[in-house]
C-alpha cells in the first residue's frame, strides 16, 4: 500500500512538472540544471551575475526566433528561412531609416511587415500549393537572402540612431536591456497563449493529426498560414534586435541561425513530427545552448570542438524524442 502511494505521488509529481514545463521538457530541464552544476564547478566566473546577464544578451536573438519556430514545429512544420528573413528585415529597416530618411520607428514597422509577408508567402506555398514545408521555406530562404542583398547591392548599413543602439546596451536597473525584456515579454505571452487559449490548443491538434483537427472544426489552412506569418514576424523582431546589438545591418546576417533555432526547440523537448512541445521547453533549450556555449568559452574550448559538442547534444535530443515515441 505504501509502495502504491509513493508510486502515485511520484507519477503525480512527474505530471505536475510536465504540465508546468510542457510535454517532453522535464528531461531538458534536468539537463540544464546538471549543465549549470558542472560549469559552476569548472569555472569560477560562471555563477557571477555579470556572466548571467551576458548570456541573456547573447541568447536574445535565438530566443526570439525560437518562439516563432516553436509554433511551426508544433503543427508539424519546419521553417528554414528564418535566418534569411532576419537579414531581410534588418536591411529593410536600415535602408529606409538610413538611406531613404524614413523616421526610424516607421522603418522598424516596415521591416516587421516585410518579415511577416515573407512568412505569409511561405505559409501560402505550404497550404495552397501543397509544397512540403522543407521545400517551401528552403525556397523562401533563398529568395529572402537574395532580396536582402539586392536592397543595397550587397553593402552593409552602419550607424543607427543612438536611442536605437541603446536598446541593446543600457541595462535598466542594472539588470535587463530593452531587447532582453522584449524576449521575455514574447516568451510570457506566447506561453500563456498556448496554455490557456483555445487557438493555442488547436495548434497541438493540428500537429497531432491535421485531418482529425479539420474534422473537429479547426481551420487548419488558416492556422497554418498564421503560424508561418508569426514565425516570420518573430524573425523580423530578431533582425531588429541584432541590428541594435551590432549597430549595423548586412545581407549576410543570420547565416546558420535557422539551425540553432531549430536545435533550441528540439533540445527543449519538441517533436519534429508535431504535436509535442511548448514555450517553456523552448526557453530551456535556448538556455542550454546559451550556457553550453558560454561555459565552453570560459573553459577555452576551441570553437570547432564546440560545434561538435553542440551537434552531439542535438543528436541526443532527437534520440530522446524517438525513444519517447516508442514508449508511448
Amino acid at each position: 500500500m505504501t509502495m502504491t502511494t509513493a508510486s502515485g505521488g511520484a507519477e503525480a509529481g512527474s505530471r505536475k512538472w510536465s504540465l508546468r514545463l510542457g510535454s517532453g521538457a522535464t528531461g531538458p530541464f534536468l539537463g540544464l540544471i546538471a549543465l549549470c552544476v558542472f560549469l559552476a564547478f569548472s569555472s569560477d566566473t560562471f555563477l557571477t551575475m555579470r556572466n548571467f546577464l551576458n548570456v541573456m544578451d547573447q541568447i536574445t536573438v535565438i530566443g526570439v526566433m525560437a518562439i516563432g519556430m516553436t509554433f511551426v514545429i508544433l503543427i508539424g512544420g519546419i521553417d528554414l528561412s528564418v535566418g534569411s528573413v532576419l537579414a531581410l528585415s534588418a536591411m529593410v529597416m536600415g535602408y529606409l531609416g538610413n538611406w531613404v530618411g524614413v523616421p526610424f520607428p516607421l522603418a522598424i514597422m516596415a521591416a516587421l511587415l516585410a518579415a511577416s509577408v515573407a512568412g505569409l508567402v511561405s505559409g501560402l506555398m505550404v497550404t495552397q500549393l501543397n509544397m512540403p514545408p522543407f521545400i517551401a521555406t528552403l525556397a523562401m530562404m533563398s529568395m529572402a537572402r537574395g532580396i536582402a542583398s539586392i536592397i543595397t547591392d550587397g553593402q552593409q548599413i552602419i550607424g543607427f540612431p543612438d536611442w536605437f543602439s541603446n536598446l541593446a546596451i543600457i541595462r535598466h536597473f542594472g539588470l535587463l536591456s530593452a531587447t532582453v525584456a522584449v524576449m521575455l515579454f514574447f516568451t510570457l505571452v506566447t506561453w500563456a497563449f498556448l496554455r490557456f487559449r483555445p487557438a493555442g490548443r488547436e495548434l497541438y491538434a493540428i500537429g497531432g493529426s491535421p485531418e482529425v483537427a479539420r474534422l473537429a472544426g479547426v481551420r487548419v489552412a488558416a492556422a497554418t498560414v498564421g503560424v508561418y506569418v508569426f514565425c516570420g514576424f518573430m524573425a523580423g523582431i530578431a533582425g531588429v534586435i541584432l541590428s541594435a546589438r551590432l549597430d549595423s545591418a548586412q545581407p549576410s546576417s543570420g547565416l546558420g541561425y535557422e539551425l540553432d533555432t531549430i536545435a533550441a526547440v528540439v533540445i527543449g523537448g519538441a517533436s519534429l513530427s508535431g504535436g509535442v512541445g511548448g514555450i517553456a521547453g523552448t526557453a530551456v533549450g535556448v538556455l542550454i545552448i546559451g550556457f553550453l556555449r558560454n561555459g565552453l568559452n570560459l573553459l577555452h574550448v576551441s570553437p570547432f570542438v564546440q560545434q561538435v559538442i553542440i551537434g552531439l547534444v542535438i543528436a541526443l535530443a532527437v534520440a530522446a524524442d524517438t525513444v519517447r515515441k516508442r514508449r508511448q
